[in-house]
């Protein structure tokens, strides 16, 4: 079963939360919130920790008849913004707005001032996006086969751009490295606009861009799509295959974004905020919103959330440890 499916299955599952839980009641003495909610974001905006924090934010704003406020506090890999949240009141009004990169800390800083699984707690996954291998139209690579074919036949001599060192665009191409057993060279850069001009000019072989960077500048020949990275093909890239079926059999790697807060917030104000948060995200207008940027919505229990945050931690500590990779 691919993390998509699972997450698929999590969605049923937020329904069969017992009613006296999800009361606000339940947890305070009175209504909640009875002041605003601030959703921290560890990066700049414009990124899928940010425009799904806003939507959440505008839309629980309306419902809660509270402000809810979305605080970018970019820096470190979204771990300063993490660490505001883990030792914030766990009062249910300091939430956290993170990407698959909270999973990915603990694996490249030697050491955290927070625990990722005990010091913050999941309130749902809320979006889900895909990564699509790219290179540039003069490069010759017309499948996925093709690079893999050239990478093995001169070791050590093909690289890849990612927008820096520990980003998801990092780990999903060494997540192929591993699993395709070639041996090529990381290039970080310091964003994805940096890692997508590298690979179109072909000063680099390949780059895993998020699907929604890569889109336009695959359909204007700009870019040539050879692979999504997840198990299924994306309806905004219907002809490209996906790597599992194009050489790398299993290969499953999503970037997904969801909703934290401190980790001893109590159960029954995180399930008020997963209810709310379920129901917003199930807006039919919302998926065709989200659709043309890649995002697709995906809420879970807390429970899901936090079990797919722990998984990733061991696969990304795993992939690491392999590639020696460490935060700079």
């Amino acid at each position: 079963m691919s993390k998509l499916q699972v997450f698929a299955t999590a969605v049923l599952m937020v329904t069969a939360l017992p009613v006296h839980a999800a009361q606000p009641g339940a947890a305070r003495g009175g209504e909640y919130p009875l002041k605003p909610i601030r959703i921290l974001v560890g990066f700049t905006p414009g990124g899928g920790p940010d425009i799904t924090a806003r939507y959440i934010a505008q839309k629980l704003t309306e419902e809660f008849k509270q402000q809810v406020i979305v605080d970018n506090r970019p820096g470190a890999g979204g771990t300063i913004a993490a660490n505001l949240a883990a030792t914030a009141n766990p009062d249910g009004y300091t939430l956290l707005s993170v990407s698959s990169a909270h999973a990915v800390a603990p694996a490249i800083y030697a050491k955290l001032p927070y625990d990722v699984l005990r010091d913050l707690a999941g309130i749902s996954l809320s979006a889900v996006s895909k990564y699509v291998l790219v290179v540039a139209p003069s490069s010759g690579f017309k499948s996925t086969k093709d690079l893999l074919a050239a990478a093995r036949a001169k070791p050590g001599q093909l690289n890849f751009s990612s927008a820096g060192t520990g980003s998801g665009t990092h780990f999903a191409a060494e997540q192929l490295k591993s699993m395709a057993k070639i041996d090529v060279v990381h290039i970080p850069f310091k964003g994805i606009p940096e890692a997508v001009t590298e690979a179109m000019t072909g000063r680099v072989q390949f780059f895993m861009a998020p699907i929604a960077n890569a889109v336009s500048l695959i359909r204007e020949g700009r870019l040539t799509g050879l692979g999504v990275s997840s198990l299924r093909r994306d309806e905004l890239l219907p002809n490209v295959p996906t790597i599992a079926e194009s050489g790398v059999p299993g290969y499953d790697s999503v970037l997904w974004f969801g909703l934290l807060t401190a980790g001893k917030t109590p159960r029954p104000l995180i399930n008020t905020l997963n209810r709310e948060v379920t129901r917003l995200l199930g807006d039919a207008e919302l998926r065709k919103r989200w659709a043309p940027i890649g995002l697709d919505p995906r809420p879970t229990t807390p429970a899901a959330f936090d079990k797919l945050i722990a998984e990733d931690i061991v696969l990304y500590a795993r992939l690491a440890k392999a590639g020696n990779i460490k935060a700079q």
